[in-house]
C-alpha cells in the first residue's frame, strides 16, 4: 500500500476547465454529459501525427539476415494459402498508423471497433486474426440545427473536416457533406470504457454538445461485458434565445472495413422495435466463407424525440439515393420520411457498390433548455471461424442466441440498460479515481490501458465444442465425433481417445509441417496409449477438456498484439495476466486451465523452426507452449516458429508461478487441485536444464526466453530468478495441498539453487546478466527480479535479502531509467555497468513499455513508491502525454530511445495494473496469515539423499518426445 500523498504538490495537469470552458462544463453536468475531473483530454484540431517505426542497425541486420530469408519464405508460403503468418515484418498496412486513436467500442470478445479522438470509427477487428486498420468514413454522426423560423441554419459532420481520405470520393459522396467543423473548441476526453466528446460552441455557437460513448465493459459481470453492443448520448444545451429544431444523425456504411463493402451481396432493412426503439440493419456478407454480421443502428424515440431512418443510400446515386440527396433532405426537412419504416429489405449490392444507412433523431430544444438522445450500435456476428475449420459460437450468444437479427435486441437493450452499466462502472472506477495518495496520470492510464481487452483481437466463446465447417483440422474433427458420441472427459478421464489422421510424407503440407499420424500411434502403433502415473503417452487435447468449476464463463482468446497474431501467448500474458485476474478472475482461471490441460499434451506433428533451419515436433508434453495457436487455436498451438520454445527456459517457471499467484489470490482448492499434475509436469520437465544437478537451470547460449533476439549464456538473471520464485511457489502449494513429498524436494531445490545463483551473479549491487564471458554479461537488465515481482505479487516470502532487492532496484532505477532522457521514456532493457544503453541486439535497446509497469510494480511491494511512479511515468509521458509520441490507445510493446515504435496494440502493456495489484492487494492475500510456509516445510534427512542422487535428463538432439517417466506425479 502506498503511504503519504504522492507528488501531492504536483499541479493538477489534466483539468477539463483548460479544455472546456467551467460554464459549458456546469451547463453539461446533466445525466453525465460533463466529463470527468480525471481522464485523457485532447482537442479535437490536434495533429495526428504518423508513427514512426523501428528499425534495425546494420550489424543487427546482418545477424537476422537468414532468419530474415526464412521468415519471408514462411510468410509467402503461408499467404498462399489464404493465410497470415503468425508474425510477417515485411507486411505493409495500407494506412499508415497516426496518433489518431481513442476508447474502442463493444465488451470483450465479440469482435470490436475502434473509434479515433477525432470520430473516425478504425481498425475494425471483426473476424479474428484480421485487422483492417482504415477508417470507414461514412460513418459519422452530424447535426442539423434551425433557429429563427428558418432564418438561422447551422450544420456539419462532427468530426474535423482534415480527415484522412476525404478526398477519394467524388461529388455526389461524402465530400458533398458540411465539414465544417474546426475542432478548435471541440474536446475529446476518455476514461475506458466511456468516452466524451464536447462541442463548445461548434458548429452553432449557442449550442452546447456532449456526446458520451458508452461500452458494457463491467469487472466480475460475464454477461454484459460480453456484448458486443455502444451507446453515444447527446447532451444538448441551448444557450440562445430562440427555440432551436436539433437533427442529429447517424450514417453508418454496410461494411467491416478495408474493401469488404465492395465485396457484394450485402442488404439492408429498416425496423422498428420495442419501447421507441428503431433504426436500420445492415446484413453484411463476409468474404472467403466468414460468418456474416449484421450491424444495428438505431435511436431512441421518446415523447420529445422523433426518429426516422433512410435504409439504403450510396456513393453515386446510381440504384439509391445518394450521399449528396441525403444530406440536402435533412438539410431541407431534418428528418426523412415515416414511410422508409416500410421499404422492406433493399436488394443485395453489387460487386464494388457501397450500401449506407442513415437514422435521424430529431428534437426541439427551448431557450436555456436542454434534452437528451441516445443512439445505439449493435453488430451481431454470433460464429467465430478460424482459418482452418473449427467455428464457435460467441459467448454473447449464451444470452441472446444465435440469430443475426438479435442485433435489435442488443441495441434495445443498450439503450435501455446503459444508466445500469454507467452506474457499476462508476462504482468500479470512483475508489481508484478519488484516491489522493496516487498521481493523476496514473489513475486514468490504469483504466485507458484495458482498452487492450476489447481491442486486441479478443475472442470470447460459449465453452461449447466446436461446429465443424469446410475444410476441417483434425483436432475438430476428432470434437465432432467426440460431440456426437462419448463426452468429453477431464485430463484424468482414461477413455478419451486419441485422433487419427491419414500417414503423409509431409509433401502436401505447407511450411515443412508433416501430418501427423494417430498422435499416439505414430511411435507405438495402433494399441490404446497407456496409463502412466495419471498421464497417458498421447491424446488429444479437446476443447472442453477443462473444467471451469462451478460455473462456465467460457474460453477467452486475445491476441499478444495486432502484428503477432498468436492467442494467449503465454510469456507475454505473465505480465498482462494481472489485469484479468483482478477485474475477471473466472476467464483469468480458464486460461490457466487451458495451459495446465496444453502441459500434458502432445503433437508430434513436425515443424521448421526459422531461427536455425532445424525441425522439431510441434508440442513437447511436459512443456508449457508459448501460445494456444492462430488458425486453429487450442487445437494447433505453438504458431510461433522462431525458436523450438520446448528449450525455452522461462514459459514453465512461468505457468508455476501464475497457478501459484491466482490460486493464492482466489483460495480456489478446486483449481489448485486440478491443475497441480501439470505443475508437476512443468517442474520436472526442467530438470533436463540442470545441467551440473545443483538445483538451478542453465540457458543454451540462445534466445531461450521471451527476450527472443537476446542471447543468454548459462546462469541468467532473468530465467534463473523466475526458477527460484517457482520453486518456492511450487513447495508451497505443494504444502496447502497437503504434499509433504513434493513440498519438502521443492524447498530443497530451492534451498540449493538460490545459494548458486545467488554466489554466481550477484555482484554487490545488483545480479549480472548471465554467467557467461560476452560483453553483455554484466548488463543491468531491467526485468531480473521479475520471480521476485511474483513471489511478493503473490504474498510469499522474498526470495533474496531485502536489501539486496531494493539495491538492485534501485541500480535499475538510476540506470536504466533515469539515465535515458531523464527518465521519461521508462525503462530500457538493458544498461552497461558505465551507464551506455547495452547495444547487444534490437531489444537489449529497446524500452518494453509492460516490463517498465512491472519493474515499477516490483520498486511499488519493495516500498519504493517514489522510484516505481516516476519509472511508470516515463510510459505515460513518452506514450499517452500530449508531448509524446502518440501511442493513445494503441501502446506498443516497447520503442527505442528515440521513439520510433515496435508492434502496435500490444498484449504486455496491460501490466499496468500489476501495479495497481501491489497499491491494493487482493483480500486473500492481504489478509493472509503472516507465516513463512517455507519455513513450515521440513526437509528428512531422506529426501535430502534422495534429492541429491537425481538423474538430470537432457534434451533429446532429435527433439523426440520425453516418456511419461519422467513426470512422477504423486498428487
Amino acid at each position: 500500500m502506498v503511504s503519504g500523498h504522492l507528488f501531492h504538490s504536483r499541479k493538477n495537469s489534466w483539468p477539463p476547465e483548460e479544455y472546456v470552458a467551467r460554464t459549458a462544463l456546469q451547463l453539461l453536468d446533466l445525466d453525465g454529459g460533463a466529463p470527468p475531473e480525471q481522464a485523457w483530454r485532447r482537442r479535437l484540431n490536434s495533429h495526428a501525427n504518423i508513427l514512426k517505426e523501428f528499425s534495425v542497425t546494420f550489424m543487427e541486420a546482418m545477424k537476422m539476415m537468414t532468419l530474415g530469408v526464412r521468415l519471408w519464405s514462411y510468410a509467402r508460403e503461408e499467404a498462399s494459402y489464404g493465410r497470415k503468418a503468425p508474425i510477417d515484418p515485411f507486411r505493409r498496412e495500407s494506412c499508415k498508423p497516426s496518433a489518431s486513436q481513442g476508447v474502442p467500442l463493444g465488451g470483450m470478445g465479440s469482435g470490436s471497433i475502434s473509434r479515433g479522438f477525432r470520430g473516425e470509427f478504425k481498425n475494425w477487428h471483426i473476424i479474428p486474426g484480421l485487422c483492417e486498420n482504415s477508417p470507414v468514413m461514412e460513418n459519422q454522426f452530424s447535426i442539423f440545427v434551425s433557429r429563427d423560423g428558418g432564418n438561422k441554419k447551422y450544420s456539419s459532420v462532427l468530426a474535423p473536416g482534415h480527415h484522412e481520405g476525404l478526398e477519394k470520393y467524388g461529388g455526389s459522396g461524402i465530400s458533398s457533406w458540411d465539414w465544417n467543423l474546426s475542432g478548435q473548441h471541440s474536446t475529446y476526453h476518455a476514461l475506458f470504457p466511456r468516452a466524451w466528446t464536447i462541442y463548445d460552441g461548434e458548429p452553432d455557437p449557442d449550442l452546447k454538445i456532449s456526446c458520451r460513448q458508452i461500452s458494457p465493459f463491467i469487472p466480475h459481470d460475464y454477461k454484459e461485458s460480453s456484448l458486443p453492443t455502444s451507446v453515444f448520448v447527446y447532451t444538448l444545451v441551448n444557450t440562445g434565445k430562440d427555440r432551436a429544431k436539433v437533427s442529429l444523425l447517424m450514417t453508418w456504411a454496410n461494411s467491416i472495413g478495408g474493401f469488404s463493402h465492395h465485396s457484394g451481396g450485402h442488404f439492408n432493412e429498416p425496423f422498428i422495435g420495442d419501447d421507441g426503439v428503431s433504426g436500420v440493419l445492415l446484413h453484411h456478407k463476409t468474404a472467403k466463407d466468414n460468418p456474416p454480421v449484421t450491424f444495428a443502428i438505431a435511436a431512441c424515440e421518446t415523447q420529445n424525440v422523433n426518429v426516422t431512418v433512410l435504409p439504403v443510400f450510396g456513393l453515386s446515386g446510381e440504384r439509391h439515393v445518394s450521399a449528396k440527396e441525403m444530406w440536402d433532405t435533412m438539410l431541407k426537412d431534418g428528418q426523412f420520411s415515416r414511410e422508409n419504416f416500410n421499404a422492406g429489405s433493399s436488394m443485395p449490392s453489387s460487386s464494388g457498390e457501397t450500401l449506407s444507412a442513415a437514422v435521424t433523431a430529431s428534437t426541439w430544444v427551448e431557450p436555456h433548455g436542454r434534452c437528451t438522445v441516445a443512439f445505439a450500435l449493435a453488430w451481431s456476428s454470433p460464429k467465430v471461424k478460424f482459418q482452418k475449420g473449427c467455428t464457435y459460437n460467441r459467448r454473447y450468444t449464451e444470452f441472446y442466441g444465435t440469430s443475426e437479427r438479435s442485433s435489435i435486441n442488443l441495441a434495445h437493450d443498450a439503450l435501455t440498460k446503459y444508466r445500469l452499466w454507467e452506474e457499476e462502472i462508476e462504482k468500479w472506477q470512483d475508489p481508484i479515481l478519488k484516491d489522493e495518495n496516487i498521481p493523476e496520470w496514473y489513475k486514468f492510464t490504469l483504466f485507458n490501458e484495458l482498452y487492450f481487452l476489447v481491442a486486441g483481437g479478443t475472442v470470447w466463446t460459449d465453452g461449447q465444442p466446436p461446429a465443424i465447417e469446410g475444410n476441417i483440422s483434425p483436432a475438430c474433427n476428432q470434437q465432432k465425433h467426440s460431440k456426437k458420441g462419448t463426452k468429453s472427459k477431464s485430463v484424468k478421464d482414461n477413455h478419451v481417445k486419441p485422433a487419427t489422421e491419414q500417414v503423409s510424407t509431409g509433401d502436401d503440407l505447407p511450411n515443412g509441417e508433416e501430418r501427423s499420424m494417430s498422435m499416439y500411434a505414430a511411435v507405438h502403433g495402433s494399441q490404446m496409449p497407456a496409463q502412466t502415473n495419471g498421464l497417458r503417452l498421447q491424446e488429444p487435447i479437446p476443447y472442453l477438456i477443462s473444467k471451469d468449476g462451478p460455473e462456465n464463463v467460457g474460453k477467452f482468446l486475445y491476441l499478444e498484439g495486432v502484428e503477432y497474431i498468436m492467442w494467449n501467448t503465454y510469456d507475454v500474458h505473465f505480465y498482462a495476466s494481472f489485469a484479468l485476474l483482478d477485474l475477471f478472475p473466472k476467464i483469468e482461471l480458464s486460461i490457466q486451465r487451458d495451459f495446465a490441460d496444453a502441459v500434458l499434451y502432445e503433437d508430434r506433428r513436425r515443424v521448421k523452426f526459422l531461427a536455425d533451419g532445424t525441425s522439431g515436433i510441434r508440442k513437447v508434453k511436459g512443456a508449457v507452449p508459448h501460445d494456444l495457436g492462430t488458425h486453429d487455436p487450442w487445437h494447433e498451438m505453438n504458431a510461433y516458429n522462431i525458436h523450438d520454445t520446448s528449450k525455452w527456459k522461462d514459459l514453465n517457471p512461468k505457468f508455476v508461478l501464475q497457478v501459484y499467484r491466482d490460486f493464492a489470490a482466489t483460495g480456489d482448492m478446486v483449481f489448485g487441485r486440478d491443475v497441480w499434475p501439470a505443475v508437476c509436469a512443468a517442474m520436472d520437465y526442467m530438470d533436463q536444464f540442470d545441467r551440473n544437478g545443483d538445483g538451478l537451470i542453465e540457458n543454451d547460449g540462445f534466445p531461450d526466453q521471451t527476450y527472443d533476439a537476446w542471447t543468454v549464456h548459462g546462469i541468467s538473471a532473468y530465467c534463473g530468478g523466475l526458477w527460484l520464485a517457482a520453486l518456492q511457489a511450487a513447495a508451497t502449494m505443494a504444502h496447502r495441498l497437503g504434499n509433504r513429498p513434493y513440498a519438502e524436494k521443492y524447498k530443497l531445490k530451492f534451498m540449493k539453487a538460490r545459494a548458486v545463483y545467488e554466489a554466481t551473479l550477484w555482484n554487490g549491487s545488483y545480479f549480472n546478466y548471465d554467467s557467461g564471458t560476452s560483453s553483455n554479461s554484466r548488463s543491468i537488465q531491467a526485468d531480473q527480479l521479475a520471480g521476485q515481482w511474483y513471489a511478493a505479487s503473490s504474498g510469499l516470502p522474498p526470495i533474496f535479502d531485502e536489501h539486496k532487492i531494493r539495491s538492485a532496484l534501485q541500480k535499475i532505477f538510476e540506470f536504466n531509467v533515469m539515465k535515458v532522457k531523464g527518465g521519461r521514456m521508462g525503462a530500457v532493457n538493458g544498461m552497461t555497468p558505465k551507464g551506455k544503453v547495452d547495444e547487444t541486439c534490437m531489444q537489449s535497446r529497446e524500452i518494453w513499455t509492460g516490463v517498465t509497469y512491472g519493474v515499477a510494480a516490483n520498486m511499488l511491494l519493495h516500498g519504493m513508491e517514489h522510484q516505481g511512479f516516476i519509472t511508470a511515468e516515463g510510459i505515460f509521458l513518452a506514450g499517452w502525454s500530449e508531448d509524446g509520441y502518440g501511442y493513445w490507445f494503441q501502446t506498443p510493446e516497447g520503442w527505442t530511445t528515440d521513439g520510433h515504435y515496435r508492434s502496435l496494440i500490444y498484449m504486455r502493456p496491460l501490466a499496468i495494473w500489476a501495479m495497481q495489484w501491489a497499491l491494493s492487494p487482493p483480500k486473500a492475500i492481504l489478509e493472509a496469515p503472516k507465516v513463512n510456509l517455507m519455513d513450515r516445510i521440513h526437509v528428512s534427512a531422506q529426501v535430502a539423499r534422495a534429492a541429491s542422487e537425481i538423474s538430470v535428463r537432457k534434451i533429446a538432439p532429435d527433439n523426440r518426445c520425453i516418456p511419461s517417466s519422467t513426470f512422477q506425479c504423486e498428487c
